[in-house]
């Protein structure tokens, strides 16, 4: 089964009214970052907080009477089944999300809020996947595949209608960079493009934790990475690379870039601190892989595609922290005092003085290598970079302290 122009020019029909076409958004911390000329595809503040939207209602809508009837059922780490709940729902549709166990609970607690029934069952996608499977010869439900149905990457594919239409008439993009986990948006995407703006490159960026389109690339054919997935991108987390979206893959996308989860980390960052938009891990991959391409991606225009939005809050919190300690605005170091009165306070003191501002404290007299008449102490600080680390070393050490550990 293939999926053409037409296809996607009849998806973008069935979703008016229902999807509002997002705005490039030219970046102008990017574009000085990178020396080129990039804009950002916010699909983060899309309905349902990602793209998945488009392909799911367009599905649903695509489904004859005695479909509707049955049902529908898939599996999703979130962001499908969020979208296919909502569209069921505003189509009078029965739906069953089938979810991984570790979920993440705000996904969860979204896909329940649309009014259908959630399953929690496997490890990962590719488990749940196995219980929709199982589920739906039971039910005789029609299965909804997240990625591998050519009804659904029609409908994501009109976001890559979007980016042609939004440039028309001006020089069209270089390149546009894509996340990809099963494939379905970056098929749907390299569709569009090779019809509407055949000089454009797709770039697909992919986590290092589930790197499933180089392995499907360097094969031939359509593979799973024979591991286990590991990565914060939840939404690129299938472990493999569905049929469907690598036949329009093949010939239309040439190359990959492969991103770990601190750099991703670093793109959620980013992109909260100074674009003010909030990405998941999924979401905020193709800015991590343009970040990775740097100088190659110079002169250019680049779109970068944020595929999605709905990050659970824990991680978010993981991931600015180890972002700011990675940059050097949050430092932790530890050192011993003498267990008397005032010490702690003189330390406090000495640190005021820095500009440093302590975020927490904790104070050990029990620790097996610290002397009787001692007491261990770490602080975490809030920072402003490393000269500033280096500052406190400088002025701590001039005050008589010797810092034991330090990260």
């Amino acid at each position: 089964m293939t999926v053409t122009i037409d296809d996607l020019e009849l998806a973008r029909r069935r979703l008016s009214g229902i999807v509002e076409p997002t705005p490039l958004i030219l970046s102008d911390t990017l574009s000085r970052m990178l020396g080129a000329e990039v804009f950002i595809k916010p699909e983060n503040l899309q309905k349902t907080g990602s793209f998945k939207i488009r392909g799911a209602y367009n599905r649903i809508a695509a489904l004859a009477p005695e479909e509707k009837a049955r049902g529908v059922i898939a599996a999703s780490a979130g962001n499908h089944g969020q979208a296919l709940a909502y569209a069921a729902t505003r189509a009078g549709v029965r739906a069953t999300i089938v979810m991984p166990e570790t979920a993440a609970i705000a996904k969860i607690a979204a896909t329940r809020n649309y009014g259908q029934a959630v399953i929690l069952e496997g490890i990962d996608y590719q488990a749940a996947r196995v219980a929709a499977g199982r589920i739906r010869g039971e039910s005789g439900a029609v299965f909804v595949d997240a990625y591998d149905d050519a009804q659904v990457v029609a409908g994501q594919g009109s976001v890559g209608l979007e980016i042609a239409e939004e440039l028309d008439g001006a020089r069209p993009a270089d390149a546009v960079l894509v996340p990809v986990g099963g494939g379905g948006l970056i098929a749907g995407i390299a569709v569009a493009l090779a019809a509407r703006s055949p000089a454009t490159e797709v770039i697909g960026v992919e986590a290092a934790g589930s790197a499933q389109l180089s392995a499907s690339l360097a094969a031939d054919r359509a593979a799973s990475i024979g591991r286990p997935v590991d990565t914060i991108a939840d939404g690129l987390a299938t472990g493999r690379i569905g049929e469907i979206p690598y036949r329009l893959i093949r010939g239309r996308v040439a190359r990959v870039v492969t991103v770990d989860d601190f750099e991703i980390g670093a793109a959620v960052l980013l992109m909260l601190e100074r674009m003010k938009l909030l990405a998941e891990g999924a979401g905020a991959a193709a800015l991590a892989g343009a970040l990775k391409l740097g100088a190659e991606l110079k002169g250019k225009r680049v779109v970068v595609v944020v595929s999605g939005g709905n990050i659970d809050i824990n991680l978010l919190d993981r991931i600015i922290g180890h972002g700011l300690s990675k940059m050097g605005r949050l430092y932790r170091i530890a050192l011993t005092l003498h267990d008397r009165p005032g010490e702690l306070g003189i330390l406090l003191a000495q640190i005021g003085k820095t500009g440093a501002n302590v975020r927490a404290i904790d104070h050990d007299r029990t620790r097996r290598e610290v002397a009787i008449g001692g007491a261990y102490v770490s602080l975490e600080l809030e920072t402003r970079g490393p000269e500033h680390i280096a500052a406190i070393h400088a002025h701590l050490r001039k005050a008589g302290y010797e810092i034991t550990e330090e990260n």
